[in-house]
């Protein structure tokens, strides 16, 4: 390599490095301003689905749980309870019938979810409480969902390309069939968003998620 090839090699690195930081920036700002307002907007909602909660099922309304962020960090995620308290429990006798193929369990009838927590989930309430996840830097709003530390365990290889990105609430799988996507489909949209990811992107993503929710396209 020449010396102009070099140094314009090292220019080619210095802009992306730029680029990177002001889209960091702007992404957090983004994270920081939309979680503070969703969550001062929602509390009236967020209110009245903790109570009927409480009211419907033994157990918090609220669910804390472990999942693995960025850089294979682990970190406490906040949801809505929409599972009985023994779900945890029941878990192990139920992988062997996830309707999702590879490494992530998802099930269509669940006999572990609430009549409360069908509801909340289907349209995604369950995850409101994670805009506190974004508040406070754990989470963003786009980016790869967290998994489960048993998940990452059984990761191949590839599938640990998905932890370079802070996870997100929503994603571009999500908008994109949703618990219908299968592992391998859902782990090759994320490389591509982020290897692609821009604000733009984010914004575009965010705008997508809430036809998604509205239809409750494949969601269960």
């Amino acid at each position: 390599m020449t010396v102009m090839e070099t140094a314009h090699f090292g220019a080619s690195e210095a802009k992306v490095r730029r680029q990177q930081r002001r889209y960091q920036v702007a992404k957090r700002s983004l994270d920081v301003g939309a979680s503070a307002v969703g969550l001062l907007v929602l509390s009236p909602l967020l209110i009245v689905v903790a109570a009927v909660i409480r009211l419907t099922s033994r157990g918090p309304a609220l669910y804390v749980q472990t999942r693995i962020g960025r850089g294979g960090t682990p970190f406490r995620i906040y949801k809505f309870r929409s599972m009985y308290n023994d779900a945890e429990q029941r878990r192990a006798a139920l992988i062997a019938k996830s309707d999702r193929s590879g490494v992530c369990f998802k099930q269509k009838n669940d006999p572990r979810v609430t009549p409360v927590g069908r509801f909340i989930r289907k349209y995604s309430i369950d995850e409101l409480p994670q805009l506190f996840n974004v508040l406070i830097g754990d989470m963003s709003l786009v980016g790869p969902r967290p998994a489960l530390p048993e998940e990452v365990e059984e990761y191949p290889k590839r599938a640990l390309g998905r932890l370079k990105a802070l996870p997100g609430i929503t994603g571009i799988w999500q908008v994109s069939g949703r618990a219908e996507i299968s592992f391998e489909n859902m782990v090759e949209k994320d490389l591509d968003y982020i290897k692609r990811a821009n604000i733009i992107l984010d914004i575009k993503l965010l705008i997508a998620t809430f036809g998604t929710v509205l239809t409750a396209r494949g969601s269960y």
